[in-house]
């Protein structure tokens, strides 16, 4: 295992009713602005439980941010910012309204010229000021309710890009169970294939002699595989919608990525078919990570075949034998949920394929645990994909 330094200072309040904390985990003297989305949280409730448990108190509110944020959408919520003099910002939404909320959180402190460098510079640029942020979690899927992570679209260059900071970790996350009962299936799906995903990139490398969190990332995907389709099932199932939602939480807070190897090679791709296109972000990790199985699986090779027999109990056959049952198990699986796994599915042009495999050759980037997956790699796992 290697070194690491581990901290996650975000606050969980966690169950049903905890909306109604709202008041005494948001500062009573601050301007602050309620960002949200298209207006699922009119139709569940939660906009009139939050502005029940925050009555009395200076709300500016800032709609219509995005699923996969705009940064064009964004900037507007910055000048809102500056202009309302708003000093804490609370996300009510999915990951999404995070997320963007944690870019304006960044941007509107920034001293740069150009905000959008803290995403397409993120490499020179670190965020070390944002304005402080309280969520109100929706849908589970991306974990950014207890981490630093933030990705945005931006329309004009059909670029979609991540930035990381402590900066922007939330100060307090509520998550109630409950919110999952109004869901369609398709926002289910996603989430359960997004938060599968999530642990994927973090598991899926080489061995690095760390048992403990090779556990604790099965833990959560067989959480995911039990608990999912129990929610897709019946949305009033409390206890399965409890799982879930901390399921995903777990995903992406951290804990099981510290002292092992990390990929996320399948994100990278995968932010770039819905740059192009606009497909769900989850969508686009269940089209990659076959092909990423597939085409690395020398690389990966040990821990496909741990991954296959801890969680599909596939243990007979040869190498290659037990690989293709894994990869066929893992489509399987994101198929049983509703998501479709091919570029024909979501009738991606071949020519995309170039358009990708050009944009990581202008970038110089190679992506992978051992960055050592660039063009040719990234064109072939595409390629699978067809």
């Amino acid at each position: 295992m290697y070194n690491f330094d581990f901290k996650n200072p975000v606050k969980i309040c966690f169950g049903k009713g905890q909306i109604t904390k709202l008041s005494k985990e948001l500062p009573a003297n601050k301007k602050i602005l309620l960002t949200y989305g298209g207006g699922s949280i009119f139709k569940n409730g939660v906009y009139d439980q939050v502005k029940a448990a925050t009555q009395g108190m200076d709300i500016v509110e800032f709609g219509g941010i995005e699923p996969n944020p705009h940064y064009e959408t964004l900037m507007k919520a910055v000048e809102v910012v500056k202009n309302e003099k708003i000093d804490y910002l609370l996300a009510v939404g999915g990951g999404s309204v995070l997320d963007g909320t944690k870019f304006i959180a960044a941007a509107a402190l920034y001293e740069g010229d150009d905000p959008w460098d803290i995403c397409a510079k993120r490499s020179e640029i670190i965020v070390t000021e944002a304005l402080p942020i309280g969520a109100v979690i929706t849908l589970p899927a991306t974990g950014s309710e207890m981490n630093g992570n933030s990705v945005v679209t931006r329309v004009l260059t059909q670029e979609k890009l991540a930035f990381g900071s402590t900066a922007v970790m939330p100060q307090f996350s509520i998550l109630d169970p409950e919110v999952i009962f109004s869901l369609p299936d398709r926002q289910v799906a996603n989430g359960v294939v997004d938060a599968f995903v999530h642990v994927m990139e973090q598991y899926l490398t080489f061995p690095a002699d760390a048992p403990l969190h090779d556990r604790f990332a099965e833990g959560i995907l067989h959480t995911l595989i039990e608990e999912g389709p129990k929610v897709l099932a019946d949305r009033q199932n409390y206890e399965a919608a409890a799982n879930f939602m901390w399921s995903a939480t777990m995903a992406l807070n951290g804990l099981i990525g510290m002292g092992v190897p990390q990929d996320w090679g399948t994100h990278m791709i995968g932010h770039e078919l819905t740059a192009y296109h606009g497909i769900d972000h989850a969508r686009t990790l269940a089209i990659v990570l076959p092909g990423m199985m597939h085409i690395r699986r020398k690389e990966k090779q040990d821990k496909i075949l741990q991954y296959g027999e801890r969680i599909w109990n596939i243990s007979e056959g040869s190498v290659d034998e037990r690989i293709d049952q894994t990869i066929q198990k893992t489509i399987a699986f994101f198929e049983s949920v509703g998501i479709k796994t091919t570029l024909p599915d979501y009738e991606v042009p071949n020519s995309t394929i170039e358009k990708i495999t050009n944009r990581f050759e202008e970038r110089g980037m190679k992506i992978g645990e051992k960055a050592d997956i660039g063009p040719k790699e990234i064109q072939a796992i595409l390629e699978d994909r067809l």
